[in-house]
């Protein structure tokens, strides 16, 4: 089996893989400008693991020039995939680096072919099946494999009917989260290209870490403050929602977290807790004014959960520096700030630009680690059942380091950079 690693390997962002130069699996897209897409390639066939950007974002573009190669996916990855194309147009309206079409998005329907999971099917001459991620709603690892062999069965000796299983871990956590349970699936594989995004961390008690966040919330409120949450629109949002409404706090949503929430509506049974969500929904009060109305909701004692969970733009660029002057009112941040984003800026140093102004914060800042990626010790949890497993570790920023930390264990490991080729033999 041919391994060729477009992006996303020694670093977080723009995963692509090709297998065998037919089966590309994710095809994502890194912000900036421009924006930053993996090399171009023209597959057979796609299979996408999960709707966020870094792995799904620069899918329609492989659609560009009449290609249609057929997209496999799970159905909330294809609600997702649709509503990110779009807003990353709208986001791009009036810049010069559009990294797709309107007529490539529209595309998508034509090729899009969905699977539920540990339901088998045929993608350029390989056999593939989804395993629940418990990462975001429809997250999938990607078992490939190069015959007809069952995914369900037994563990057998690498290579010993011809075939490879390649097993594509996509982001994964194994811990229960409100919005879903963690990842339980463990098939059979002899090659693992496993992320590593947290790899050096070891995360608290989350049931811990919700119970601070519900009492910093509700502390802020009763003192008369704002509490303004930033939140990443795919996942992160509704599980803020599911965790206010568990603990009876009235919350305001904002921001494409709301169209992203109603879309998984539609797919409601890859959630955990349905009828949780449900709940969620309907005591959410959902912002869909404009500019003015963002200000009146502001100066109300209240918890705003809105994007974009960096502070990079989006409804959040209006809340925070409205409650900006009061250390009665909390910024909450409820997902990793990269180095160099203003929600980064805010945490560390207590002022961040907004609209071109590097502007002071007196409101309280406050981060909770409510990550969908498994920690170090998920990790090791999961590889624990791959010790006869060739392990790739891509998707970090330590990944050489986890990797000789795995071969220490006893592991067989390594870890490709962008542009190489790994060939596994039997």
């Amino acid at each position: 089996m041919d391994l060729r690693f477009l992006g996303g390997a020694d670093a977080i962002g723009k995963s692509a893989l090709l297998v065998n130069d037919s089966l590309l699996i994710d095809y994502g897209l890194e912000g900036g400008t421009p924006a930053r897409t993996p090399p171009d390639v023209d597959p057979d066939a796609v299979v996408v693991s999960h709707g966020h950007l870094d792995h799904v974002g620069a899918v329609p573009s492989l659609l560009a020039g009449g290609r249609r190669p057929p997209i496999h996916w799970t159905p909330p990855t294809r609600e997702l995939a649709e509503l990110l194309a779009r807003d990353t147009l709208k986001l791009r309206e009036n810049q010069y680096d559009r990294p797709f079409t309107r007529a490539e998005i529209a595309a998508l329907g034509e090729v899009s072919e969905t699977h539920g999971y540990g339901e088998p099917f045929e993608a350029a001459g390989h056999e593939v099946t989804f395993f629940d991620a418990g990462h975001i709603p429809g997250s999938a690892h990607v078992l490939v494999e190069e015959s007809g062999r069952s995914p369900a069965g037994g563990r057998t000796q690498a290579g010993d009917d011809g075939a490879t299983r390649l097993l594509y871990t996509g982001d994964f956590h194994t811990g229960d989260q409100r919005l879903l349970a963690g990842s339980s699936a463990r098939p059979d594989a002899d090659v693992v290209v496993c992320e590593s995004t947290y790899a050096d961390v070891r995360r608290g008690d989350r049931r811990e870490t919700e119970e601070r966040f519900a009492r910093a919330l509700r502390e802020t409120v009763h003192r008369g403050g704002t509490a303004v949450v930033p939140a990443f629109a795919v996942g992160r949002t509704q599980e803020a929602m599911l965790v206010c409404d568990a603990h009876d706090i009235d919350c305001y949503v904002d921001g494409m977290g709301v169209e992203v929430a109603k879309r998984l509506r539609r797919v409601e049974g890859y959630l955990r807790d349905p009828d949780a969500f449900r709940s969620a929904m309907r005591h959410a009060r959902f912002v869909t004014g404009r500019r003015g109305q963002k200000k009146r909701i502001a100066a109300q004692n209240t918890v705003i959960i809105t994007t974009s969970g960096m502070l990079t733009g989006g409804p959040a660029m209006t809340y925070v520096p409205e409650i900006r002057g009061s250390p009665t009112n909390l910024v909450a941040f409820v997902g990793h700030q990269v180095e160099g984003t203003p929600g980064h800026r805010l945490l560390e140093e207590g002022r961040a630009a907004f609209d071109g102004r590097v502007l002071p914060v007196a409101a309280r800042r406050e981060a909770f680690d409510f990550s969908a990626h498994a920690d170090r010790d998920g990790l090791r949890a999961f590889l624990k059942d791959y010790r006869d497993a060739h392990v790739l570790t891509v998707h970090g920023d330590a990944t050489d380091r986890f990797a000789a930390e795995l071969r220490e264990a006893g592991f067989g490991a390594s870890a490709p950079t962008n542009g190489e080729r790994v060939t596994i033999t039997e």
